[in-house]
């Protein structure tokens, strides 16, 4: 099943066709596709070096330009490994939008809940804080929270009798209590289990830079609720260095995007509702307690 409206038809043998007529170097190349529960680009493996990484809707698109700007500024500056760029794709009669080609990198995307990850996603949060770079981007979602407002409360109208919507709602409201203090940082903005690899253990990349740019530093905090086990938390948000209202700012984006997730993907995209649905029950225990 299409996850969105307007979704590219994308697969094999589309990427391969797309990759001969551009870059001919990498022509006789295997291409495979790599599963992913990711919402916006589809992923291709292409040789044992290389990924492919397209579009699925021209909401998107313009995460191609910033990824090929950005991550080589910025991966100097971080402690894992990025998916560094090495081609630009041009949109085609076949495909209308450009795609990228980057460094494929080994690993596997941690368990949420398991993860013994918090010192290590504590000091790759305060990386990005300390990134120094001028003319940065607007972080995807990492305005005000009132922002997503009124998206977080129509999401819960579509969850009543799935969730308790009562208490979603004022933890989600003890968020919006809390303004923002402190200035606009560098963020990854998306923290998902899934933007990150680990190897033997341990923290090796981080992922997928389209919502990537300046704004609220609570919204890198959600791999406390979408990720880490509750004994983790501490000692993530210790490295953070998070004060209460950053924290309270942070549990209600997780909660907004799981909110407003869990609704949307439930049929089309297991993964992705799987992990709001266990973000919704981490943020209300935490709420709770």
């Amino acid at each position: 099943m299409r996850m969105h409206a307007g979704e590219a038809e994308i697969d094999e043998l589309l990427v391969g066709r797309l990759v001969a007529g551009q870059f001919p170097a990498w022509a006789g190349l295997a291409v495979r596709e790599i599963p992913s529960s990711g919402t916006v680009n589809a992923m291709y493996r292409l040789g044992e070096e290389l990924t492919v990484r397209l579009p699925l809707v021209e909401g998107g698109v313009s995460d191609i330009a910033k990824e090929h700007a950005w991550v080589p500024r910025l991966a100097p500056y971080l402690p894992v490994e990025v998916p560094l760029p090495v081609g630009l794709g041009e949109p085609s009669a076949e495909y209308p939008w450009p795609w990228s080609v980057n460094r494929w990198i080994t690993g596997e995307v941690p368990s949420t809940g398991d993860a013994a990850l918090g010192r290590e996603l504590g000091g790759l949060v305060q990386a990005f804080r300390a990134v120094d770079l001028p003319d940065a981007p607007a972080a995807y979602r990492g305005g005000p929270l009132q922002l997503q407002d009124a998206e977080t409360r129509n999401a819960l109208e579509q969850l009543e009798g799935a969730i308790d919507t009562s208490a979603a709602l004022a933890a989600w409201e003890a968020g919006l209590a809390v303004l923002q203090t402190e200035p606009d940082l560098w963020l990854h903005a998306d923290l998902m289990p899934a933007n990150l690899l680990v190897r033997e253990g341990r923290l090796a990349a981080v992922l997928d830079f389209g919502c990537v740019g300046t704004g609220d530093p609570a919204c890198d905090l959600i791999p406390a609720w979408n990720l880490l086990p509750a004994s983790e938390r501490d000692v993530f948000r210790s490295v953070v260095e998070a004060d209460d209202a950053q924290w309270i700012r942070g549990r209600a984006r997780a909660l907004s995007m799981a909110l407003i997730q869990l609704p949307y993907y439930r049929e089309t995209n297991p993964g992705i509702a799987a992990n709001a649905q266990h973000v919704i029950d981490e943020v209300l225990i935490d709420f709770a307690s």
